[in-house]
């Protein structure tokens, strides 16, 4: 299962997208391909399995590799490759032919973190399926089922041993309403 965020765009118009499953494109994500470009390649974008792309990242005809990482705001521009449980830094931007700087490996944290975030999102994704799938009368059905089991029965409540407090009575002094009396004259 693969979630994509109801205002990422993925846009496949002149080359292929591919998006393998377990992996989530969030918020403002934009996903597109490049038909050429000066090298004269032709630059589907791929995006491998188990991998986050935050908010308002940018990928234009790159490849990302299995369990990696796009942090907010970076871009990857064409022929760009994010390798394995690689992660690029939020705002970065990644160039062909200038490749990003390497910092560090990441900790076995850290690729656990890349894994955990692929897999909250799957499951975001099956939440997701499954409440647009719902008919019009399924969701009606569910409406009226939440009014029905709303109600606060207080006989239930104590035989279950709830107590509810009952908000006390708004008593206001006498002399915030207008006086009766000066009305009428």
């Amino acid at each position: 299962m693969v979630f994509v965020a109801p205002s990422a765009s993925i846009i496949g118009d002149v080359n292929s997208v591919s998006v393998v499953s377990r992996t989530n494109i969030q918020d403002n994500a934009l996903v597109h391909v490049a038909k050429s470009n000066l090298s004269g390649k032709v630059l589907p974008t791929i995006i491998g399995d188990n991998v986050t792309v935050v908010h308002s990242a940018i990928l234009h005809g790159c490849t990302v590799e299995d369990d990696a990482f796009v942090g907010m705001g970076a871009t990857l521009l064409d022929s760009v490759v994010v390798e394995k449980h690689a992660m690029v830094a939020a705002g970065a931007l990644v160039w062909g032919g200038n490749p990003a700087k390497f910092l560090r490996k990441l900790t076995d944290e850290e690729v656990a973190f890349i894994a955990q975030s692929a897999a909250n999102y799957t499951n975001l994704a099956q939440v997701h399926a499954a409440e647009n799938a719902k008919s019009f009368d399924e969701i009606e059905l569910e409406k009226v089922l939440r009014k029905k089991f709303d109600h606060h029965d207080e006989d239930y409540d104590s035989m279950i041993g709830i107590v509810r407090e009952t908000p006390p009575e708004l008593v206001l002094p006498d002399n915030i309403l207008p006086d009766k009396a000066s009305k009428s004259t």
